[in-house]
């Protein structure tokens, strides 16, 4: 695989519509965006991450929560009213303030953030990362650069969650995608992926679910 710099990688979401949307789909998003915008959240990925939650049962009432690319803050916002722990955001772009959540500005892949992390939050029981990068309009270059991202997830939560935890990752169906989840299988035992219903139409976005981290 080809390794790019995390460093210049951008981490907002996005989806990558691979057939035009149909009518019906453009208004689904619309309904979306305003239930979201009407109900509080930062953007309609909240429901996303309500999604996941309901299936998989990812944070517990006493988990100290990480949140890995999480601006504009949506996934900030649910995993608060989820968890009593310490719930902190980290992202390369500037994150608005949101009550009871620690924020980071920089990369989660450099030294320096994993430090302060470990210093901030000595446990940490659910990694979570809905980062992807801006589209370039090559397809394979994109793929490798969600790739990357995926791995530089991992490799942070194998630095620092506590054994049994709990780690969730957006990725791309495409090239390298089954040798990620090769990956996240060898450290987790139980992995799953999982597409939500509120995920836009036509997209190859796809989440890998990992519960009980090996340690």
């Amino acid at each position: 695989m080809i390794a790019y710099p995390i460093a210049q990688i951008a981490t907002e979401r996005f989806s990558r519509p691979e057939v035009p949307p149909t009518m019906s789909s453009r208004w689904a998003d619309d309904q979306l965006h305003r239930k979201a915008k009407k109900e509080g959240y930062r953007s309609r990925a909240a429901y996303k991450f309500h999604e996941i939650q309901r299936r998989y049962h990812l944070v517990r009432r006493d988990d100290n929560v990480i949140d890995l690319g999480a601006a504009p803050g949506s996934w900030l916002q649910v995993i608060r009213s989820l968890t009593d722990g310490m719930v902190m955001g980290i992202d390369l772009n500037y994150i608005p303030p949101l009550d009871g959540v620690r924020l980071l500005t920089g990369d989660f892949s450099s030294p320096e953030i994993t430090s302060r992390v470990h210093a901030e939050v000595p446990v940490v029981n659910v990694v979570v990362c809905d980062a992807a990068p801006k589209l370039s309009g090559n397809h394979s270059y994109d793929q490798a650069r969600a790739i990357a991202i995926g791995e530089e997830a991992l490799r942070f939560t194998h630095q620092l969650l506590k054994r049994g935890g709990n780690f969730v990752v957006k990725s791309f169906q495409g090239d390298m995608f089954d040798q990620l989840v090769g990956k996240v299988r060898e450290k987790f035992l139980a992995v799953h992926l999982f597409r939500p219903n509120s995920t836009r139409k036509g997209s190859s976005e796809i989440y890998i679910i990992a519960k009980n981290y090996r340690g």
